[in-house]
């Protein structure tokens, strides 16, 4: 393929992927390149993206120098995002993980009144022995009766 002004290039049509082994860059880096039209390239036929290589191995690029420094930069922006984002997720993470250790801290405080199988306090009014027995004032009156033990699951959860 012959350049400008008579100029002799050797230069060879590569496609994206393979162009991106070569420089030992990422696709979506050469991507960015041909967007900003700092990389010449052409669609082919099959709709694949072909970039132009020189003979070093360096991908041709019109009109900036400094073409690996503005991807530089570029890169730089992203993955300071992506490190912003991170640390955003992480302190919504880390609150989360505090207010479950909190919730545990609670429940473990319970523990030993779940284990004792005592779900509310005794009322003084009652003496012990109709408790266990069962016979309380409230039986002889009509209506539903609430359950004298209520599973452990619905005394935390208060269901």
């Amino acid at each position: 393929m012959s350049g400008q002004h008579g100029e002799q290039r050797s230069e060879r049509r590569v496609h994206l992927s393979e162009a991106a082994t070569i420089m030992g860059v990422s696709k979506d880096a050469l991507r960015m390149r041909v967007r900003r039209g700092t990389l010449r390239s052409e669609k082919g036929e099959d709709g694949r993206v072909y970039v132009f290589m020189d003979a070093t191995t360096h991908a041709t690029t019109t009109d900036d120098p400094e073409g690996q420094i503005g991807a530089s930069r570029e890169l730089t922006e992203v993955l300071r995002d992506q490190v912003e984002d991170l640390r955003a997720r992480l302190d919504r993470e880390t609150e989360a993980n505090r207010e479950n250790r909190r919730i545990i801290a609670g429940l473990i405080e319970r523990v030993p009144e779940l284990e004792s199988g005592v779900s509310e306090p005794r009322d003084p009014s009652v003496p012990a022995q109709e408790e266990e027995s069962g016979a309380t004032p409230q039986e002889t009156s009509p209506g539903p009766q609430a359950p004298a033990s209520r599973p452990w699951w619905r005394r935390i959860f208060g269901e």
